[in-house]
């Protein structure tokens, strides 16, 4: 089932490729502001009104072709932000919280929150098994004049 708020486990071998790594300081403020306000001061996901948004990359993985697909930048609260990238969350410490917010946003049982966590899980195995992940960020066009 698809949710609204969802677990994204990042392969490993894309772990660090992300835009705050190979964009400049000056370049990545500029799409966080963007995706900031494009959201009006509420979380893209859960809509929860709050000043303290972070931009969260949305990808997309071609596990055939072994593509890393830039897809949006979203502004996310704290809170969902802590369940997309659970796997960190869980080693700062906080998964009780996280799984809370899953269930709150998405309105389902302890059981859904479980099955939709070992669901991510397995697809991020199936994603592990690409050895070398090349990068599409074309995305960004869109902000090229």
């Amino acid at each position: 089932m698809k949710y609204k708020l969802n677990f994204e486990l990042v392969p490993d071998g894309c772990w660090n490729s992300n835009l705050r790594n190979i964009l400049s300081k000056k370049a990545w403020d500029f799409l966080k502001a963007d995706a900031k306000k494009r959201a009006g001061g509420k979380c893209a996901i859960c809509g929860k009104q709050t000043k303290l948004l972070d931009a969260h990359e949305v990808w997309e993985y071609d596990d055939k072709k072994g593509v890393q697909k830039l897809t949006d930048i979203i502004a996310v609260c704290k809170d969902c932000h802590s369940v997309i990238h659970i796997g960190f969350t869980g080693l700062k410490g906080d998964i009780e919280h996280a799984e809370n917010h899953f269930m709150a946003v998405n309105k389902c049982s302890y059981v859904e929150m479980r099955k939709a966590m070992g669901e991510a899980n397995l697809e991020h195995q199936r994603l592990n098994k690409v050895s070398e992940w090349s990068l599409d960020i074309s995305y960004l066009n869109k902000y090229i004049k």
